[in-house]
């Protein structure tokens, strides 16, 4: 048996490969989703990311006596929704409960949620995996939940609560309406048990997306991950005692902190000791850290809610809602890549950049696929990598691209023109059509300015011109260079060439 050293240095690691040669891992992945309605799930409080801290706030979120709450019915067809998109059975009476602790950001003491009355129960997803296999996640439920404040601390090492000098607090999350999405026990992954998390949670945010529920951002905490792991000896049908790995925050951090718990609690099984049952801290450089214990299965008291009514969604809602269900993501990009012809690769890449929607969405405003990815996969990816951005987050949008793209295939723009053109949208100076106008960027097409500049050019490069005349035509790039040069690449190139060549006494 092989041990190594942890990344802090604490913790003793086994060898991935002797961990899946002893031992069979159960994941257990327990998922909120911020809904993106306009305002919190009990109150008319906006939900706005990024506003000043505690000024989207009322009596009702901030849990002041006397307020009482009213249920958001967009929230509440929102978690239809994503049941019906989970295969999960859509309950016809259902209700919230308080769920009873004492933590600084939850202002009430009890987070208003679901406990036993789930509103989707039973259902699954066929993940898509690497190899293009699919390995099916049951869900055991979906319920609704009001999400909590935010604490910031200060003056720790870790940003964590221990060592800090001051927390402050931010009601303005406080009430904004959550989903709690909670698989089965995921059994018989093996070796393969962090990349079918990592699928797992891909395939959920890409199916969120494409339902319009939530913007999924991980980086903003609207899609946090709490990863559940255990390991029992190889032929054991016993579960083994699991961790929770907390608010994991990122698609790679989720495969590895399944990885990394995995190795350590094998480490801790091949040594004699006994894996705790505990809440799990994860760390960006590729570890975790004991939280808090828990010692029995239930950390909470629940109480049915007096101030809210059950939920008894009418059949004809469901079946309405149901209607709206989109394709799965996974099986649209499938068809999608195979209408525009590309390979694997190319649409793997154009969905790691978060393209592909994008790129769908010029084709469908008359661009070409070509052309779409072209600016998609390429300029715009950099410059979202430039500005530190999601590509979708940049200010411009795919009719805006689209149009350029028709600037360009009618002869208005060049190429080189085109980008300026982009650029000037991403810099808020108006559509296409008005950057073109007010930066003078059209291409020239008057053939006596284009001569005169002909003309300047051979006779700044009488050598060259000289070689093209004795028959040499591949020299006339370097006229045709210096023409675009002079014109600030307004000049059409291929008619620039033609008329060096003629100038020169050659046939185009």
């Amino acid at each position: 048996m092989t041990i190594a050293g942890g990344v802090t240095g604490e913790a003793e690691l086994l060898d991935y490969d002797e961990v899946v040669a002893r031992f069979d891992p159960v994941l257990g992945l327990e998922v909120h989703v911020e809904l993106s309605t306009a305002t919190k799930m009990f109150c008319a409080c906006s939900t706005t990311f990024g506003a000043e801290p505690n000024t989207q706030v009322c009596p009702v979120c901030l849990g002041l006596p006397g307020a009482l709450p009213t249920l958001n019915e967009a929230a509440v067809e929102s978690a239809i929704r994503i049941g019906l998109a989970l295969n999960c059975e859509i309950v016809p009476w259902c209700r919230f409960a308080r769920k009873n602790y004492f933590y600084p950001d939850m202002p009430k003491n009890y987070q208003i949620s679901q406990y036993d009355e789930p509103i989707a129960v039973n259902g699954h997803l066929d993940v898509p995996l690497d190899d293009g296999t699919t390995f099916r996640v049951g869900i055991e439920r979906a319920h609704m939940e009001e999400d909590t404040g935010k604490l910031t601390h200060i003056g720790s090492a870790t940003g964590r609560i221990h060592g800090a000098t001051t927390s402050l607090l931010d009601f303005n999350r406080a009430g904004v309406p959550l989903i709690e999405i909670v698989t089965k026990p995921i059994e018989g992954t093996g070796e393969r048990a962090p990349e079918v998390a990592r699928a797992y949670v891909t395939a959920l945010r890409d199916l969120l997306r494409a339902l319009d529920v939530s913007d999924v951002r991980m980086d903003q905490g609207s899609l946090r991950c709490d990863a559940n792991v255990s390991l029992r000896p190889v032929g054991r049908q016993e579960f083994g005692t699991r961790t929770e790995t907390k608010n994991v925050n990122s698609l790679k951090s989720v495969e590895v902190a399944v990885r990394y718990e995995m190795r350590r609690q094998a480490a801790v099984l091949s040594g004699g000791g006994t894996v705790h049952q505990e809440t799990r801290h994860f760390h960006e450089d590729g570890y975790t850290s004991p939280g808090r214990t828990k010692e029995t299965a239930e950390d909470y008291r629940y109480f049915p809610e007096p101030d809210l009514e059950p939920v008894a969604p009418s059949d004809e809602l469901v079946t309405r809602l149901r209607a709206t269900i989109p394709e799965l993501p996974w099986l649209a990009r499938k068809r999608i890549q195979q209408e525009w012809g590309v390979s694997d690769e190319v649409m793997r890449d154009l969905v790691n950049a978060g393209a592909v929607d994008l790129v769908a969405a010029t084709v469908r405003h008359g661009a070409s696929s070509d052309a779409a990815r072209a600016w998609w996969g390429n300029f715009l990816v950099q410059k979202a990598n430039e500005s530190g951005v999601e590509l979708d987050t940049l200010a411009i949008t795919p009719a805006q691209v689209a149009k350029v793209v028709a600037l360009v295939e009618d002869g208005t723009l060049s190429n080189k023109l085109a980008r300026q053109v982009v650029e000037g949208v991403l810099a808020g100076e108006g559509e296409p059509e008005q950057v073109v106008a007010d930066r003078g960027l059209a291409v020239v097409r008057d053939d006596s300015l284009i001569q005169s500049a002909v003309d300047e050019a051979l006779a700044a490069n009488p050598e060259v011109a000289e070689k093209i005349r004795g028959g040499k035509v591949q020299a006339a790039g370097a006229i045709v260079g210096a023409v675009m040069k002079a014109t600030k690449g307004q000049a059409d190139a291929a008619r620039v060439r033609e008329l060096v060549l003629a100038a020169c006494g050659q046939a185009g």
